[in-house]
């Protein structure tokens, strides 16, 4: 989960291979159209062994809000939860 920096920060949650990259292309305004014209920092990971479950997590999160709000407003690091 990356989290904009800025006035009114708001959380973008994706899959990728490498994370690093993925960041760096957001913050480059290459990203996603809805990442573009922000800046990212990286504030929540999970890793997974296959692409299908990293989806069906990130769909999970994108569509549980009590969980998102959570994981944003307290900041986890990638071993929490």
């Amino acid at each position: 989960m990356l989290k904009s920096k800025g006035i009114k920060p708001v959380t973008y949650v994706g899959y990728t291979n490498n994370l690093k990259k993925r960041i760096m292309l957001h913050n480059l305004g290459k990203g996603a159209k809805f990442t573009r014209g922000r800046k990212w920092r990286l504030i929540y990971k999970e890793k997974f062994k296959s692409k299908k479950e990293a989806i069906s997590r990130e769909y999970y999160i994108k569509n549980n809000r009590l969980l998102r709000n959570k994981i944003k407003n307290e900041n986890f690091n990638s071993s929490s939860i």
